[in-house]
């Protein structure tokens, strides 16, 4: 009996952390099949995101084609160019409404009843930020559909390289839309400010224009945007499949820190070091919230 006393402190400490970290990716698992079954009953949610994306694309891009005087050449028109940003747009949007969840779980009080579950608050904050990724980044995939109607082809290894950037994209204005949301009360408040930042970030990502020739100030207000460092590694995938003739160096010069040409696997480690980031911030917002 005093040996089986002695050994079962042993025992406990041994079997605790690996008990907890089991049921913390469970947690995650449980969290993440929530998001997607939530995403996968609302098909009006799934066909009013892809109307915003489709008309600044058809119809924005048709008009400004018109207007700037912008034709065709080779395979690429202005429609051409604006897909990748259209695609930033349709993940980033998706993204910000899946952790808008959070604010509508904290008002009907379920929020509350995960945060008091035998888990850690970490593992809810991936479990959403991970959920929200897969639902954007699928969302972001369906509109891929609509690349042949903008010269863009259907080519197997485009479509991957697409899909892996929409995921990182995805995950990292997810986790921004999370760390956002960990202290907002109302989801009113979380959609006006939603909107303040979006839409200033959608256009300083060079989705519709260049960022070459820009002002000094706006050069800034670009580079320490996450979805400028997500729409040209999108840009240059497309750009490198299709016939972009003379528009490629005006339109596909990728972005510049003081006149050097960042490379595509910096871009996309900024993307996921700003996700990163900002998952760490919402892990600790939630930790003191509730």
């Amino acid at each position: 009996m005093a040996s089986g006393i002695s050994t079962l402190p042993r025992t406990v400490a041994h079997d605790e952390p690996v008990g907890r970290l089991a049921g913390d990716l469970r947690a995650v698992r449980v969290v993440w099949t929530r998001e997607l079954i939530r995403f996968a009953n609302d098909r009006m949610r799934i066909v009013t995101s892809l109307i915003q994306p489709i008309l600044y694309l058809f119809v924005l891009g048709t008009g400004l084609s018109s207007l700037t005087g912008v034709g065709s050449s080779g395979n690429v028109s202005l429609r051409t160019f604006m897909f990748p940003g259209v695609l930033g747009l349709s993940v980033q949007f998706t993204a910000m409404f899946s952790a808008a969840s959070i604010v509508w779980d904290r008002e009907f009080g379920f929020l509350r009843e995960m945060l008091v579950a035998p888990v850690s608050r970490s593992a809810i904050v991936v479990g959403k930020c991970l959920g929200g990724a897969s639902v954007a980044a699928f969302q972001g995939a369906i509109l891929i559909a609509v690349a042949g109607a903008v010269g863009v082809p259907y080519d197997p290894l485009l479509i991957l390289e697409l899909i892996g950037m929409l995921l990182v994209l995805a995950f990292t204005m997810t986790a921004f839309g999370v760390m956002l949301a960990a202290r907002i009360r109302t989801i009113q408040a979380f959609m006006g400010i939603s909107q303040l930042v979006l839409m200033p970030m959608f256009f300083l990502s060079g989705a519709l224009y260049p960022l070459n020739n820009l002002p000094s100030w706006l050069v800034v207000l670009t580079r320490i945007n996450p979805l400028t460092y997500a729409v040209d590694p999108l840009r240059r995938a497309v750009f490198s499949h299709v016939n972009a003739g003379p528009l490629a160096a005006r339109f596909g010069g990728g972005v510049t820190w003081f006149g050097w040409t960042v490379p595509v696997w910096i871009e996309v480690a900024v993307v996921l070091g700003m996700g990163l980031a900002m998952l760490g911030v919402g892990v600790a917002q939630f930790r003191k919230a509730e």
